[in-house]
């Protein structure tokens, strides 16, 4: 299950610009036309919150969070406006210096969510086309590892060049105490079509998923398996977890985000899930409708009051 609740938190998109080349990037066609949230609508989310106390957790995210020079100034205003968590979105190669970690933790940020795209040097730097960004993002994850008061996520995109090294990060990454939750988002194009040949087979997923998220729950992490099918997933449907923060972004994001068409499903009528995103529009006219492959869940009836 979840170790985090999503309601509890909000996400500002504060940055878009990006010094990997990740090929699974999901936004790279946007993050030139778009803009990151304002300084002054960063102050009245802070304000808000101090009024309204709507949220525990605030997220500072982008294409590259750690870009921005003033990250620590962000976080230290934010945690005196109340907030008691702050979170970065992070690929992590700029945590390696430990240095920079320290000043990030003293001003405040205590949950990182690091990107990992393989298991090893040679698989994540091929995805994200920059030597060296697995050895540096590692080296801060073990930075953070030492510290109190530290909490770390892993999340890892699953295309068609990533499913069967899921095991292998997460055995990979078993030494790291602070590491509480890892998370595993089946990659969508923000497209129509697949043109990178990124998506891929959902039943061909399934087994190093279940292997993947067996693992990193023997090692007693959460684990949260995003846009994929509930009914896949059998024993493990606990994992499909598709709730997000409430996020601030550029408003043009939605556009693009609404061509990938969620919750496509010939058995969606008849499925008792309301966690399932169904198939997006790139996945079917790549693979067809999965029609055999999945099946509808059961839907549960109200429960009916005993109370007289």
């Amino acid at each position: 299950m979840s170790r985090f609740d999503h309601a509890a938190y909000v996400s500002l998109t504060m940055e878009f610009r990006c010094n990997l080349r990740c090929v699974h990037c999901m936004i790279e066609g946007t993050m030139d036309r778009l803009a990151p949230e304002s300084d002054g609508h960063f102050e009245a989310v802070l304000a808000h919150n101090a009024r309204e106390r709507c949220w525990t957790g605030l997220i500072l995210t982008g294409s590259e969070i750690t870009l921005r020079r003033d990250l620590p100034d962000l976080a230290r205003r934010a945690r005196a406006s109340g907030f008691s968590h702050v979170r970065i979105q992070t690929h992590g190669m700029h945590l390696g210096q430990p240095s920079y970690c320290r000043r990030l933790v003293e001003a405040g940020i205590d949950e990182f969510f690091v990107s990992i795209a393989g298991s090893d040097a040679a698989s994540h730097d091929g995805l994200t086309l920059v030597p060296g960004s697995f050895e540096r993002a590692l080296r801060g994850l073990e930075t953070l590892d030492g510290m109190e008061g530290v909490a770390t996520l892993t999340n890892t995109v699953v295309t068609e060049r990533s499913y069967r090294l899921l095991p292998g990060i997460v055995a990979r990454l078993a030494h790291l105490r602070r590491l509480a939750q890892m998370e595993f988002w089946l990659y969508f194009p923000m497209a129509e079509e697949d043109e990178k040949g990124m998506i891929a087979r959902h039943t061909e997923v399934l087994p190093y998923l279940r292997e993947a998220v067996l693992a990193a729950r023997a090692l007693g992490r959460a684990v949260e398996v995003k846009n994929f099918p509930h009914c896949l997933l059998g024993d493990l449907g606990d994992a499909l977890v598709n709730a997000q923060p409430e996020l601030h972004i550029d408003p043009r994001f939605w556009s693009e985000f609404e061509r990938n068409g969620f919750y496509q499903c010939v058995h969606r009528d008849a499925c008792g899930s309301r966690d399932c995103l169904g198939l997006n529009t790139a996945y079917i006219r790549k693979f067809g409708t999965e029609a055999e492959a999945l099946r509808p869940l059961p839907i549960t009836p109200p429960s009916r009051s005993t109370t007289p």
